[in-house]
């Protein structure tokens, strides 16, 4: 029983991102509301941004500058660097979902996924009675 217990404890860090993890795609696949889904879109970025951190550092483990010390342990410096670029990306792709949530919202008038499939499935709808109505119009003539 100690050894579950002390494995959970120790690894308290990949617990929590797999909660994060976890709530960041039920939030994504559960709701309907586009700007939720951006929210459980960052929410899952940034558990994956702890892990890829949580990795890359190691116990004891300082800065990898050389100080002639053959002896030093050292934090591997490349998922931090990743992970930068990584945010960079995150950024952009939040801006770009948030200007396209806007325009949905202009042009349909709600952000809601089911009202903006119900209004597609109405216009598609539209559209083939409009053309059947043309087509037998020209018939006639």
């Amino acid at each position: 029983m100690d050894d579950i217990l002390n494995l959970i404890a120790g690894h308290y860090n990949y617990w929590m991102v797999i909660i994060l993890m976890m709530i960041g795609l039920y939030i994504t696949i559960s709701r309907g509301n586009l700007v939720k889904k951006i929210v459980g879109l960052n929410l899952f970025q940034a558990s994956v941004f702890m892990l890829y951190i949580t990795m890359g550092k190691v116990k004891g483990g300082t800065a990898p500058i050389l100080t002639g010390n053959p002896d030093e342990i050292y934090s591997n410096p490349l998922p931090h660097v990743l992970i930068l670029t990584a945010i960079v990306v995150g950024i952009s792709t939040t801006a770009l979902a948030l200007a396209l949530t806007v325009r949905i919202r202009e042009s349909y008038g709600t952000i809601e996924e089911d009202d903006i499939l119900e209004i597609e499935r109405q216009n598609e709808l539209d559209t083939q009675a409009l053309e059947a109505e043309a087509d037998m119009n020209e018939a006639a003539h």
